[in-house]
């Protein structure tokens, strides 16, 4: 099983950058998948997740209206849309799949999940 982040970068205040997760070795399609960012000195934070079906997605209120988590099974892909971002946005991003197939339940706690990749940084300054 693997996850490999990619997508971060240096980014402007207001701007925008787009996160892929390329994800293999599982049935990507019958895992929910997460976003999680870690700060330095800061815990992992929940960021946003997405169903296995695409159907329902959830975000930390923090990004809520500026972030988009997006899906493509056929690829193995997730991804993340980030608009509007801000400095406090500046982090190192991580995805990772729920621990277990098809749960209904929306966890935002990072210990459901597994199988984190080596995560990508975002910086957002002027």
């Amino acid at each position: 099983v693997q996850v490999v982040e990619s997508g971060g970068g240096l980014a402007q205040p207001g701007g925008s950058l787009r996160l892929s997760c390329a994800a293999s070795g599982f049935t990507f399609s019958n895992y929910k998948m997460g976003w999680f960012r870690q700060a330095p000195g800061k815990e992992r934070d929940f960021v946003a997740l997405i169903m296995w079906s695409g159907s329902s997605t959830y975000y930390a209120d923090s990004v809520k209206g500026r972030f988009t988590i997006s899906r493509d099974n056929a690829k193995n892909t997730l991804y993340l849309q980030m608009n509007s971002l801000k400095p406090e946005d500046t982090a190192l991003y991580y995805c990772a799949k729920d621990r277990k197939p098809r749960r209904m339940v929306p966890s935002t706690d990072r210990y459901e999940y597994e199988y984190w990749g080596q995560g990508t940084q975002v910086t957002v300054s002027s």
